[in-house]
């Protein structure tokens, strides 16, 4: 492995877990479940990508190994995690969970 690679490989593996760990403040710290579902499926996704991308690219450096299964995992991960954040605000809104108190904005109000 050269020291560039091992350079971008630490890089994604550290923003990765940071993403992470700021998905999981938010989780526990945003008021409401929308702004909560926020920061799990964008944050969480974008780290998770990161750190299977950070993988994928040590395995390829070390060993010269190409994983097919963990791009797989990034698409994967990519397509179906924003999608079901997505679906699952719209199910807690259709079965009436409040907003928080000072949300400024509901786009979905006279969509029913």
């Amino acid at each position: 492995m050269t020291v560039i690679s091992d350079i971008i490989i630490v890089f994604l593996l550290l923003a990765g877990a940071f993403l992470s760990l700021v998905a999981a403040f938010g989780v526990i710290r945003l008021p409401d479940v929308y702004t909560r579902n926020h920061a799990a499926s964008k944050s969480a996704t974008l780290g998770v990508m990161f750190i299977l991308l950070g993988t994928f690219i040590f395995f390829l450096a070390k060993d010269g190994f190409f994983s097919s299964r963990l791009l797989l995992g990034i698409a994967f991960f990519f397509i179906t995690a924003p999608v079901a954040g997505h679906l699952i605000s719209r199910a807690a809104y259709n079965s009436g969970v409040k907003m928080w108190d000072k949300s400024v904005r509901d786009d979905l109000k006279n969509k029913k």
